[in-house]
């Protein structure tokens, strides 16, 4: 019986893909196997040691201290893409909230009194103030093509707009995902100084915190749009606000409001919304779930922030699961280990990840509990478990 323990409220649809024979999931439980979670922040948390794995029902991680978990051999999931359309909805959104200042417009209308003759001529004399733009015809920088990045990018095109892309890191599985008239940019200054609306989906970084500064503001056309649905903190919201007041931006679309920008008249900030969909709380629960489930019974990687993916399928028997350093011989030192309990190995997988190594190892029999201990005392290893066992050793 696998134990999980969640600390954030998770969608039912997800707990589900967890079957009740094999699995006990409780907000309150003792030595869980897995923690599952939302935006519960980790940071200052007392990790029970026989936690294997931390599910993060959505894509952002910062809420969880990794390189720890690493250094525990402790598997951290996210779900990448799950919340995708429901982003993309918002950023397309914004946009038009910001070209035809629905916003400030609607603060006006619901700031009109008298009787309904009186407000229909005041909405005469005062729309003229709410005059906007449309979008096609203008472009979209997008910083990230990742999935919300390729959604929104492909989406735009789809409105008429112009678009040009910036990622250094993309893959060939969202490259190919990409419509071919999305433009590439050599860098962040080029993609500024070509775009009329920027958003960016990229994670909080030492690297991408305060990209969008006041040089790179200066470098777009003015009267241009910031769009910010990933992460507080990538914008400098302080030469943002300033660019506004100068009139280099016209705009700025938030998730993240603050004292210094949700009562600014070209600011519309919104309440961290990007992912607050019935629909992409599903998907995240169903995706972390599986992948989780995934780990614990297969020991299989899919969608780690900080392990290595690895899918060996399985048939059944006994599988020897290895977490470890990304040193020379572990592999060759569990093998010796297995052969001095006479046991064989019948396929086996290793992948590695920076620091981190995972080695799957399907064995012929069932291996004795001081074979396992000895893998266990290896330098390097971080963790081993026996799946199939009938007491899995960890």
């Amino acid at each position: 019986m696998y134990k999980i323990q969640t600390l954030n409220n998770i969608s039912v649809s997800g707990l589900e893909r967890l079957p009740r024979d094999s699995y006990e999931v409780a907000s309150e439980i003792k030595h869980p196997d897995a923690i599952l979670l939302r935006s519960f922040k980790m940071h200052d948390y007392a990790l029970p040691d026989t936690v294997k794995a931390i599910g993060r029902a959505g894509a952002g991680v910062n809420n969880i201290p990794v390189d720890a978990m690493s250094g525990q051999g402790v598997a951290v999931f996210n779900a990448p893409g799950a919340n995708a359309n429901a982003v993309k909805e918002l950023v397309l959104a914004g946009m038009l909230m910001a070209a035809r200042n629905l916003g400030q417009g609607w603060d006006y209308a619901r700031g009109l009194s008298g009787s309904d003759e009186e407000i229909h001529k005041n909405v005469e004399a005062g729309k003229k103030n709410f005059v906007g733009f449309e979008l096609p015809g203008r472009t979209l920088g997008v910083i990230g093509l990742g999935a919300i990045g390729v959604q929104v990018a492909n989406a735009a095109l789809s409105l008429g707009m112009n678009v040009v892309g910036y990622d250094p890191t993309i893959t060939v599985q969202r490259a190919w995902q990409l419509q071919s008239g999305v433009q590439q940019a050599l860098s962040v200054d080029d993609l500024m100084s070509r775009s009329n609306f920027v958003t960016f989906h990229v994670p909080l970084t030492d690297e991408t915190a305060n990209m969008v500064n006041p040089q790179r503001i200066a470098l777009m056309p003015k009267g241009s749009v910031l769009l910010n649905f990933a992460r507080n903190g990538i914008i400098d919201d302080e030469a943002a606000v300033a660019a506004l007041d100068s009139g280099q931006l016209y705009a700025y679309v938030c998730d993240f409001p603050s004292n210094l920008l949700k009562d600014h008249a070209r600011v519309l900030t919104l309440p961290h919304l990007g992912a607050s969909t019935a629909e992409a709380e599903e998907n995240c629960a169903i995706m972390v779930a599986d992948q989780v489930r995934d780990y614990l019974e297969n020991g299989n990687v899919t969608n780690s922030v900080n392990f290595p993916a690895i899918n060996l399928p399985r048939n059944g028997g006994f599988r020897l699961a290895v977490v470890n350093a990304n040193v020379p011989n572990i592999v060759g030192q569990v093998s010796t280990a297995l052969a001095e309990g006479r046991l064989n190995i019948s396929d086996m997988l290793n992948k590695s990840r920076a620091d981190l190594a995972v080695t799957l190892m399907d064995i012929d029999g069932e291996p004795q509990a001081d074979v396992v201990e000895k893998i266990a005392s290896i330098e390097g290893v971080l963790n081993v478990r026996c799946l199939g066992c009938k007491k899995e050793n960890h």
